[in-house]
C-alpha cells in the first residue's frame, strides 16, 4: 500500500467530514510506568527500581466523528495509550476525559462526572463504568487470538449486549446481532451465525470483532492496528468500512498502527509517536506532504512509491530505539537524529510550529 495510491481518496472524504465540536476525548499530561521486578542485589543495594516509561506526558484531543492516527515504531506506547482510553490499564498520572469522565480515576472507585455528560451521577462506579463501555469499545489487532473459539458467531456478538442488558426479547437481540453483522460487511448474516471462528478466513473473523464492537452503538472505537494481520489484498476494504461507519454512524476513532499509508488512507489528524512522546502532530496530508519533525521525515521517506521511476530521497536511521527504562538526555530522538547538534543532548524541546501542526523540534520555528 503506497502514500500516493491512497491521497486521492482521502482528499476526497474532506468535504464529507462531521462538523468541530467539542471535544469527545481529552487526554491530557498522560503517563503509563511500568516498574521492573526489583531483585534480590538491587534490594540489598538499594538501588532504585527500575521503569519502563512507556507513555510519557502525552496531551492530545479527539472531536467527535473525527479520525486520529497514532503512528509510531513497535513499542512507542500506541497500544498503551489505547489500553489506557478504555480502562483497560490504570495511568500512572494524567487525565483521560470521555465526556466529562475522568476514566484515569476509575482505579480509585470514584467516577467524577461533570452536569450535562450522559452518564449519570446517582450511578454506582460499576454502573458508570458499565455505561461508558457501551459507548467506547476496541478492536484488537490479532482476530485469531481476540475471539472464543469455543462460541458461534451468534454468541460472540450478543455476548456484549447480554452483558450489559440491552434487550428484552430473542427477536430484539436477533435484530441487533444481524444489523451488526451486516454493517461489518458479513452479509447474509445468518449464513455465519451457527459458524466457529475456526472456520472463518482472517478478514471475515476480523469483521466480526468489528461486528462485536458495533452491536454496542458505541460512540468511540479504539482500533489497534485493526489490518496488519490482514492481506495486503484486502486492508484498503476494511479501511473503507471504518470511514464509511463514521459517516453513516457517527463513530469517532482513534487508530493505532506503523503504516503511514493506511494512516493516509482515511484519517484527519495524525500524532507521531516516538519513545512515549508525541513528536509531531496536525492535518494527516499536511503531515505527509511537509514533515516538520526529522523523525517523521524519516517515516514518509521509506513509504514505498508507485512509480518505480520517481526517485525520492530516503533518510536511514541508524543505531537502534534508545532503552525506555534508560532515556536519553534532552531531546529522545538524538542520539538517531541526523542533525541533532549540541543543544539537543541537554534541551527537551517544547512543540513549535503554526496552526494545528506541531512538531518538538528545535529546528521548528514558530
Amino acid at each position: 500500500m503506497t502514500l500516493e495510491i491512497f491521497r486521492n481518496f482521502s482528499d476526497s472524504q474532506q468535504s464529507q467530514r462531521l462538523p468541530d465540536s467539542q471535544p469527545l476525548l481529552q487526554i491530557q499530561h498522560l503517563r503509563k510506568y511500568f516498574p521492573l521486578p526489583q531483585g534480590i542485589g538491587r534490594a540489598l543495594l538499594r538501588k532504585p527500581r527500575r521503569i519502563v516509561h512507556a507513555v510519557d506526558d502525552v496531551s492530545f484531543n479527539i472531536q467527535k466523528g473525527e479520525i486520529l492516527a497514532l503512528v509510531g515504531e513497535s513499542g512507542s506506547g500506541k497500544t498503551t495509550i489505547g489500553m489506557n482510553v478504555l480502562g483497560l490499564q490504570i495511568p500512572t498520572s494524567g487525565k483521560i476525559i470521555f465526556d466529562g469522565c475522568n476514566i484515569a480515576e476509575w482505579a480509585q472507585g470514584r467516577m467524577p462526572c461533570g452536569k450535562g455528560t450522559q452518564i449519570p451521577e446517582k450511578l454506582s462506579s460499576r454502573q458508570q463504568i458499565l455505561s461508558l463501555r457501551r459507548r467506547a469499545q476496541m478492536i484488537f489487532q490479532d482476530p485469531y487470538e481476540s475471539l472464543n473459539p469455543r462460541q458461534t458467531v451468534f454468541q460472540i456478538v450478543a455476548e456484549p449486549l447480554e452483558i450489559h442488558g440491552l434487550t428484552s426479547s430473542w427477536e430484539e437481540k436477533e435484530d441487533r446481532v444481524r444489523k451488526a453483522l451486516e454493517d461489518s460487511g458479513l452479509t447474509p448474516a445468518d449464513h455465519f451465525w451457527e459458524r466457529y471462528p475456526d472456520g472463518l478466513s482472517g478478514g471475515q473473523r476480523q469483521r466480526v470483532v468489528i461486528a462485536g464492537a458495533l452491536v454496542l452503538e458505541p460512540e468511540l472505537i479504539v482500533a489497534d492496528e485493526p489490518v496488519s494481520m490482514l492481506d495486503v489484498s484486502i486492508r484498503a476494504e476494511f479501511l473503507t468500512l471504518l470511514l464509511n461507519l463514521r459517516h453513516t454512524r457517527g463513530i469517532t476513532i482513534l487508530y493505532t498502527t506503523h503504516d503511514l499509508a493506511t494512516a493516509g488512507f482515511f484519517t484527519d489528524r495524525m500524532a507521531v509517536m516516538y519513545l512515549g512522546r508525541i513528536v509531531e502532530i496536525g492535518p494527516t496530508q499536511e503531515i505527509l506532504a511537509n514533515p516538520r519533525h526529522p523523525y517523521t521525515r524519516a517515516l514518509v521517506s521509506v513509504v514505498p512509491a508507485p512509480n518505480p521511476r520517481r526517485r525520492r530521497e530516503r533518510v536511514i536511521l541508524e543505531g537502534e530505539v534508545p532503552n525506555p527504562i534508560d532515556l536519553p538526555s534532552g531531546c529522545r530522538f538524538h542520539p538517531r537524529c541526523p542533525f541533532a547538534f549540541a543543544d539537543c543532548k541537554v534541551i527537551d524541546p517544547p512543540y513549535a510550529g503554526s496552526g494545528d501542526h506541531l512538531a518538538a523540534c528545535l529546528l521548528v520555528k514558530e
